[in-house]
């Protein structure tokens, strides 16, 4: 596996491939998998045990599992509590607590059949609807699904527009040390981002809380504008392919994320001035600890050149990564 970091964590990755020169592939398909996950967590089993630096082929439902299949199922009707189908969990075998994972997104392409993309109006979920958080005098928003034609040239909306297929990974964790979180609130741990730079070409670290970190993912989007404002991107089943590492003792409060042009640092919390600050404040610290910044520097220098990026304003807690471009690295 090639390192996307220039930081001093590079030394500490623990990859099978650097070692033996091979990269084992593993497939975690349907069949594999068995039951999806709803919840992550450390007390599900393993259904795959990898070595640093192999790679896994997932196939990823959508957020809904399949259960939307026309336009005519509204999701009052054929959504119940089980939301957010997770893979999982992944045991990496030299991953201890106070390390991270690395885990390079490789490809994400669609399958099942046509039309294997959803997204959809919910009653009292999105932005600009009440919610069971927000509350409202106002009735529900009228629930409208669209099912759409998805192909990695893009998703036909309608006879005038097609999206570009950007494809990314909406959820992807590593287990908690106790709790179980449900798989739609992101946190410490990942979660449900929803994040589009998660994507093919990155490379996202997350924290290991449990001996073999306990990878999940799942929640896979074709293309989401910032913010997921209705609170349903173009959900679509997978074949997503990630290869994984483990960094020795870095021990991450947040996500972090890497790609060749810049780093981002990842906070899921509400409100979401909040978010951001605990993004700024992880970057801040990521710069001074391996870039050797000094913080008020650092602080300074990202008031006038830092970037966020909105991932949800939907979910329980709300994401924003702040990042900044390596050419000032």
């Amino acid at each position: 596996m090639e390192i996307i970091s220039n930081t001093p964590k590079e030394t500490n990755i623990l990859s099978h491939q650097n070692q033996t020169n091979t990269v084992t592939t593993h497939q975690l398909t349907e069949d594999v998998q068995g039951e999806y996950h709803y919840t992550v967590g450390p007390y599900a089993e393993p259904v795959l045990e990898i070595e640093p630096g192999d790679t896994v082929e997932v196939e990823t439902h959508d957020a809904f599992g399949g259960a939307i299949e026309t336009e005519d199922d509204l999701p009052s009707e054929v959504l119940g509590d089980y939301l957010n189908p997770q893979n999982g969990p992944i045991y990496v075998e030299g991953a201890e607590p106070g390390d991270a994972l690395a885990i390079t997104i490789e490809s994400i392409e669609p399958r099942g059949p046509q039309p294997r993309g959803t997204t959809c109006t919910v009653p009292n979920f999105g932005g600009l609807s009440a919610t069971d958080r927000t509350a409202m005098l106002h009735d529900p928003l009228p629930e409208i699904v669209k099912k759409l034609d998805v192909t990695t040239e893009g998703t036909v909306w309608n006879d005038d527009i097609t999206i570009p297929y950007e494809p990314f990974i909406g959820t992807i964790s590593t287990s908690p040390e106790i709790n179980s979180v449900d798989a739609l609130t992101p946190f410490k741990h990942g979660g449900n981002m929803d994040l589009p730079d998660v994507r093919p070409g990155n490379t996202v670290y997350l924290p290991v809380e449990v001996e073999g970190g306990y990878v999940y993912l799942g929640d896979c989007h074709a293309a989401q504008g910032d913010g997921e404002l209705c609170g349903v991107a173009i959900e679509h089943p997978t074949n997503t392919t990630i290869t994984v590492d483990v960094v020795e003792d870095w021990d991450l409060t947040w996500p972090r994320l890497e790609s060749d042009e810049f780093i981002m640092s990842i906070g899921s919390v509400r409100p979401m001035e909040d978010a951001a600050r605990a993004a700024y404040a992880d970057l801040i610290a990521w710069l001074a600890d391996d870039y050797g910044f000094d913080e008020m520097e650092a602080y300074m220098l990202l008031t006038q050149v830092g970037h966020v990026r909105l991932g949800n304003m939907v979910d329980p807690n709300y994401t924003i990564g702040a990042g900044i471009s390596k050419e000032y690295l």
